[in-house]
């Protein structure tokens, strides 16, 4: 079987192609030129035979260590200026929310209608919580919503003319 080009491993001519030597190929033959070489570069050393390969030397010498910014140290307590700046910060942000004079319009035009919240909400294609917000004055104001509800009741809810009946005319363009 050494002539054939069969599966023997014996000393011979031919290389290695997917566990079977070639006939007639030479004994120092290069890879095929689709596949890359099988030695992999790291850091510019070699490979050190660890067994497995788990603990492989990294770029500083030592072996199984990972090492990226504050890695392993407790840095979680360390107070900075930008800490302390923030602590000295006394400034509440929070979002403005409807006055309770919308709040007591919409209830009140709401009601002259003979609308419950429920009904309102039904209009307007909102739910029923969204008018109980904003007439209670939890509800950050929206402006699609507040011109939905003025149009349901017939008053005004923004500006300076809150709780006056809007003028039906001609929409600019």
């Amino acid at each position: 079987m050494g002539d054939g080009g069969g599966a023997e491993a014996g000393a011979g001519s031919g290389r290695v192609t997917r566990g079977r030597r070639v006939a007639g190929s030479r004994a120092a033959a290069a890879e095929p030129p689709d596949r890359a070489p099988q030695t992999p570069a790291r850091h510019g050393r070699e490979r050190l035979g660890h067994g497995d390969g788990a603990a492989q030397e990294g770029p500083h010498g030592r072996a199984g260590q990972v090492q990226a910014g504050a890695a392993g140290q407790n840095k979680q307590h360390s107070i900075t200026k930008n800490t302390a700046k923030l602590d000295r910060e006394t400034e509440e942000l929070h979002h403005d929310r409807v006055t309770l004079e919308v709040g007591k319009v919409i209830q009140q035009g709401r009601q002259s209608k003979g609308l419950t919240q429920k009904d309102l909400a039904t209009k307007i294609n909102e739910k029923p919580q969204v008018i109980a917000d904003y007439e209670s004055g939890r509800a950050i104001p929206n402006n699609q919503v507040l011109g939905k509800i003025e149009r349901a009741i017939g008053l005004k809810l923004r500006g300076k003319d809150i709780g006056k009946p809007i003028e039906k005319g001609p929409r600019a363009k």
